[in-house]
């Protein structure tokens, strides 16, 4: 006899659990784990008898058969950098972002790059076909090539697929499709699951590629159950202000190409546009100013030019304020630390405030010699010099240790003009054990250092 068990489910992102909470322990959010309906387990013997009928044949790895995958190309040179070549037959791709960021007009994009190669299908649960229209008239894309649908029945989207047999499938929300058969409302963890399962397994039958569109939640992670994610091949994050023309996208996961690639995109009346020298988007004082710091940071095999801006104030209140935007503010305090206990610079008792020019959001221990800059520049009022670049990892004692990719470093900051260049001691003596030694960086001025009072001292003249 099959036993069931009651579960508690959390809407935002599928955790289980036997009994009641108040938080879930996994997203940390309260009041989000609901009963779900009792799931049937099969018995010890249920499943023994399963496995002594279901045979699975297995093959030595060098007998396996490699399939060849078609690439199709989107037509967008930073997005088939992120896909690592371009849009993979029978893959599954999760594309997550803020509402209104800009996701349905590069899906459109996509379709309209693809559809010189391949049959697509767009299908909207949100929007009806009128408006999927005006928006590919607003964006000059040819509309004789891409076919549309609106409908949220996942029956009835399954069956449109078959009739069709497209090569390329836009699934534009995952979180507005349901099934008939499952009692729950659209967007809840069971009907997200099921759909998201359904339209993956049916896509890689047909060898045609997916793209879904994910809703996100307040803290910007992906909407939904965490198998979501496990699902799919490649997923994607849409990040940006949403006041701002710039658009960042991340791979958070590919199984077909490199995880570490960023792709730079502004937005414009027809659509997006990538951005050619991404380094220029990130900088923007032309002239010494207090509080403003240039660094030299890699996302995956680009290394970037970005600007730190800093404000040390007076606090008005008990407690200091700290608000970061761009970085991280735990490794913020970090660096106000060890510029307290260091270097004799006491900011801790300040407001603190902090950001990337761009709105990017970056990562990249390397900038923490940058900030530290930045904030002492404008605590004391006094510029760092517009042509200098400053890169470097502290730690905790204060030392400035050494960061990766150093020559792509150099070679961004050499070809927009900077004249001189502060780097780790470390990097230095690499550089000089390379052939061709320090002679290959002509035109750059090359400044080691080892400490963080030591980068000061040369910044600053302190």
């Amino acid at each position: 006899m099959a036993n069931t068990a009651a579960a508690y489910v959390c809407s935002e992102c599928g955790y289980k659990s036997l009994r009641p909470l108040n938080r879930c322990p996994y997203c940390k959010e309260f009041g989000t784990l609901h009963p779900e309906e009792p799931v049937s387990l099969p018995s010890a013997t249920g499943r023994a008898l399963k496995r002594t009928h279901d045979k699975v044949q297995s093959v030595p790895l060098d007998q396996v058969q490699a399939t060849s995958r078609q690439r199709y190309k989107t037509g967008i040179r930073e997005l088939d950098t992120v896909l690592g070549g371009g849009l993979v037959s029978d893959s599954a791709v999760l594309i997550g972002g803020d509402p209104g960021i800009g996701k349905s007009t590069l899906l459109l994009q996509i379709c309209d790059a693809v559809a010189a190669q391949a049959r697509v299908l767009y299908i909207s649960a949100e929007e009806s076909e009128s408006q999927i229209q005006m928006r590919a008239q607003r964006l000059g894309i040819r509309q004789d090539r891409i076919w549309v649908c609106s409908e949220s029945d996942i029956t009835r989207i399954v069956s449109e697929i078959d009739l069709l047999d497209p090569d390329v499938i836009v699934m534009d929300s995952v979180q507005t499709v349901y099934s008939p058969d499952i009692s729950s409302a659209p967007g809840s963890v069971n009907q997200v699951r099921e759909a998201s399962a359904l339209l993956t397994s049916l896509a890689k039958k047909r060898h045609s590629a997916i793209l879904i569109v994910g809703h996100v939640t307040k803290d910007g992670s992906l909407a939904g159950p965490r198998v979501l994610e496990h699902l799919v091949d490649t997923v994607l994050y849409f990040e940006g202000e949403k006041y701002d023309s710039l658009r960042i996208l991340r791979a958070q996961k590919n199984r077909f190409g490199s995880t570490n690639e960023v792709g730079v995109f502004e937005m414009t009346e027809q659509g997006f546009r990538e951005v050619a020298d991404p380094s220029g988007v990130f900088l923007d004082h032309s002239q010494d100013t207090a509080g403003c710091c240039v660094s030299c940071v890699t996302e995956g095999s680009r290394a970037l030019l970005a600007e730190v801006q800093a404000l040390v104030a007076g606090s008005a209140l008990g407690t200091p304020r700290i608000s970061s935007t761009g970085l991280d503010r735990g490794r913020l305090t970090q660096l106000m630390a060890v510029l307290d206990r260091k270097c004799g610079y006491r900011i801790t008792g300040c407001d603190v405030y902090t950001n990337v020019v761009g709105g990017m959001k970056l990562t990249d221990p390397s900038l923490d010699l940058a900030t530290t800059a930045a904030l002492v520049s404008s605590a004391d009022n006094r510029p760092v010099s517009r042509t200098t670049v400053v890169c470097g990892e502290i730690s905790l004692t204060g030392e400035v240790r050494m960061v990766p990719q150093i020559e792509k470093r150099l070679q961004e900051a050499r070809k927009l003009g900077f004249r001189e260049f502060v780097l780790p001691a470390g990097n230095f003596e690499s550089l000089q054990q390379q052939p061709g030694g320090l002679n290959r960086w002509e035109g750059i001025r090359l400044i080691p250092v080892r400490t963080v009072t030591e980068a000061l001292q040369h910044l600053f003249g302190t």
